[in-house]
């Protein structure tokens, strides 16, 4: 009987996806499911071909070459690949996987929540009522912002961002996007192209990141940029807590410059910047973007495919190295 590939598992991931990973490799796992430290992940993963890991997992080049050359392959339960050192990967011809399209749905539907929780001010109205403060309707009471007719500015209209506007237009709201390059016609399916995100910014009542974390978009909301979006506007982030200045964006909610702010992604998670907490127009999510059980089980059914491609000499297509 063919012995199976060694893998590790930094994290506990679905039955259905544990279930599959158990029939193909002999997967030792991270039973407590808390991060480790690249010292620990090291020791731990040692001997392993395969390491299963997310977001939470810092992949660095010392990681790669402690582990190296058994392992062969990283297969990444992301998109984004920024915690992972990809030039030591291709150095010591070490494979990564990642999951992309299949999450974009459930994270256009996170990016939908933020927006309409922060408009019509959901936190606020939810704690009125759970504090016992609630004395009954007024005309004047938590008044919000309605969608129909307002400026939805997305920051990457790429699979994520297709995703929101789709669900974004029948609410009412105007699309308009910037990206490197102006997409197809049929595939902006009307959406307002802008070739500068300074001119994207001064049209979005709703302001809307879904771009790729990059190095050159760390922290890319700042004080000057926010200063460019409308009186009033709203920010919502889905893409990487990195891209926000933290204080540019506590100060613009503060002040009054903005209504209010959705996240769902912070720098330095979960340890974000404690003010946000103290926030009453701040609607704050636990990173749930791709967060449904088919979701995460067809982002681990992805990783097993590209692993079975790779095993029969083919390309899979979410190969990143």
């Amino acid at each position: 009987m063919t012995s199976l590939r060694r893998a590790y598992a930094a994290r506990r991931f679905t039955e259905a996806y544990e279930q599959a990973m158990d029939a193909r490799y002999a997967v030792t796992r991270n039973q407590a499911d808390k991060p480790l430290d690249t010292q620990a992940l090291a020791k731990a993963a040692e001997g392993s071909e395969i390491l299963f890991c997310c977001l939470t997992e810092k992949i660095t080049a010392e990681l790669i070459a402690h582990l190296s050359p058994t392992l062969k392959v990283i297969a990444n339960l992301s998109v984004g690949v920024e915690h992972i050192d990809l030039e030591a990967a291709r150095r010591f011809g070490v494979h990564v996987l990642n999951t992309p399209d299949v999450l974009s749905e459930a994270t256009a539907e996170v990016a939908m929540m933020l927006i309409l929780n922060a408009c019509r001010r959901a936190y606020e109205s939810d704690h009125l009522v759970r504090s016992g403060q609630w004395t009954g309707w007024t005309p004047t009471q938590m008044l919000g912002l309605g969608l129909t007719g307002r400026r939805l500015g997305i920051l990457g209209l790429g699979r994520i961002g297709q995703h929101v506007a789709r669900r974004a237009a029948p609410f009412g709201l105007e699309i308009h996007y910037h990206n490197r390059r102006q997409l197809p016609a049929e595939t902006e399916a009307g959406a307002t192209y802008h070739t500068t995100s300074d001119s994207l910014l001064r049209h979005s009542d709703i302001f809307c990141i879904a771009a790729p974390s990059t190095p050159e978009l760390k922290g890319f909301l700042d004080a000057r940029r926010i200063g460019l979006l409308p009186k009033d506007a709203v920010v919502v982030n889905v893409a990487r807590g990195d891209m926000v200045d933290d204080e540019a964006l506590i100060d613009g909610l503060k002040s009054g410059k903005l209504f209010a702010a959705g996240l769902d992604v912070y720098r330095g998670e979960p340890n974000l910047d404690p003010r946000y907490r103290a926030l009453p127009n701040a609607f704050l999510a636990s990173h749930i973007g791709s967060a449904t059980v088919d979701t995460r089980d067809a982002m681990g059914f992805l990783l097993l495919d590209g692993l079975k491609a790779l095993e029969e000499g083919r390309r899979p297509h979410n190969l990143v190295v």
